[in-house]
């Protein structure tokens, strides 16, 4: 879609906006399935980048100390906790800028998600940049979804980020895309941007090829000693309006109510799912910031009547890892 077509959505009056979300995601989906997420940090601390937004950077004191990688028997105990919680998807991330072939640290990760596929679960990792022969290593080793955000605009990028252009972040995009895993991808609002800035983000979004498989829309969080620390919170129907927007615009794409959610009341939640919104992380903790308690989520979707999504058949982490073998 063009930038014109997606302003013309989002300013259209909110009751008729949410209407138009709500009937593009009931075309698509199942209108009573949440897809539960979990996220695992499996390196925290020491990244070399300067994103503005993140507690992880080595160059801020924000009091998160670097980590070594997880081992993978601690990293499958969790992805076995996070099923038997209901999780569908089990995400990992580590702070890095990439990862090379070769390196040590990037074969035990291999390693590591051979073991996670092993359990039916799809399996997400964001590790930063990547070439072309580490995506599909990736690819191999059981991957079913590599999240790479864009995080903001491309005329806005570089006020948030200065260590990896825009063009970076499309590149390791093309390398997911061209491996055949499926693109996780969205971005961040509350950093400063305009209105303009995240339909603009949006835009880019919509003439991917092949589509999105998931776009997380993350409130920004603001992280002590991070420049960004002492944004105000993001207004509930600016956030709506882009979910409802994001569905219209990416009609088969899961939009997930990523980052943020423990500043929204259960009400506020209540409205972006019914805009659209069908995905969450699920589970006490994201990276280093809070997310609402599996007791508190698992209310509110009972609440709301909603069930956890099954993971997809045909790509669920334990199908793609057979094939692969095969």
């Amino acid at each position: 879609m063009t930038f014109a077509e997606l302003r013309a959505l989002y300013d259209l009056p909110l009751y008729d906006l949410i209407s138009r979300g709500r009937a593009a995601y009931l075309q698509h989906w199942q209108g009573g399935e949440m897809q539960l997420c979990t996220l695992l940090s499996i390196k925290t601390g020491g990244c070399s980048e300067d994103c503005g937004y993140c507690a992880q950077s080595a160059r801020y004191q924000t009091g998160v100390k670097a980590e070594k990688l997880m081992e993978t028997d601690a990293v499958l105990a969790a992805a076995q906790r996070a099923k038997e919680n209901g999780s569908t998807r089990f995400c990992m991330g580590a702070a890095w800028k990439g990862v090379r072939d070769g390196d040590a640290k990037f074969e035990q990760v291999l390693g590591t998600i051979r073991e996670v596929s092993k359990l039916g679960m799809e399996v997400c990792v964001t590790l930063g940049q990547l070439g072309e022969t580490e995506a599909h290593k990736l690819k191999q080793a059981g991957v079913t979804a590599y999240n790479h955000n864009l995080d903001t605009s491309p005329e806005h990028y570089a006020n948030i980020v200065t260590t990896h252009t825009f063009e970076d972040r499309l590149n390791t995009i093309r390398h997911v895309q061209h491996a055949g895993m499926d693109v996780c991808c969205g971005g961040i609002i509350g950093m400063g941007e305009s209105i303009d800035d995240r339909l603009r983000l949006l835009e880019v979004l919509t003439n991917f090829s092949p589509a999105p498989e998931s776009v997380p829309i993350n409130c920004l969080m603001p992280q002590a000693g991070t420049p960004l620390h002492g944004q105000p919170p993001v207004d509930i129907f600016e956030l709506v309006r882009l979910i409802a927007v994001t569905r219209i615009a990416i009609p088969r794409a899961k939009v997930r109510l990523s980052a943020g959610r423990t500043l929204l009341t259960r009400e506020g939640q209540a409205l972006c799912f019914f805009a659209g919104a069908n995905s969450i992380f699920y589970g006490d903790k994201l990276l280093t910031a809070e997310n609402p308690g599996v007791d508190e989520d698992r209310a509110l979707l009972d609440e709301l009547g909603l069930v956890p999504q099954p993971p997809r058949p045909e790509r669920s982490a334990a199908a793609c890892a057979e094939s692969c073998v095969a």
